[in-house]
């Protein structure tokens, strides 16, 4: 496979993360709606709209591809491409993770300026 430019894909919006990740298993629109609201705690609730546009896009992109289509109901996974996409994210949002656990205490405590 040949080297992926991340900076083209990275960072991806939390919609669009979410969206992948719950992609790791072939999911049709409307699974992948109520997946995505659910692991997100509520944080992130995606319209139909939105979605098949985002689906059109990673489509495009090959981050995503269509596994299957029955009873007017199509199914996306990600490629592989995707998963490296998706992997690189979580490494970058793992770095911030530990930066924020360094910073969080400075800005919870009661002199923070």
């Amino acid at each position: 496979m040949e080297a992926i430019n991340y900076s083209k894909y990275l960072p991806l919006s939390e919609a669009t993360f979410y969206v992948l990740l719950v992609l790791t298993e072939p999911l049709h629109g409307y699974a992948v709606m109520q997946k995505v609201e659910d692991i997100s705690e509520g944080n992130v609730v995606i319209g139909p709209g939105t979605l098949y546009g985002a689906f059109s896009t990673l489509e495009k992109q090959g981050l995503i591809k269509k596994v299957g289509e029955e009873e007017r109901r199509k199914y996306y996974q990600l490629s592989d491409k995707g998963r490296l996409v998706l992997a690189e994210h979580i490494r970058r949002l793992e770095i911030m993770y530990r930066n924020a656990q360094v910073a969080l205490p400075q800005l919870t405590r009661g002199d923070a300026k």
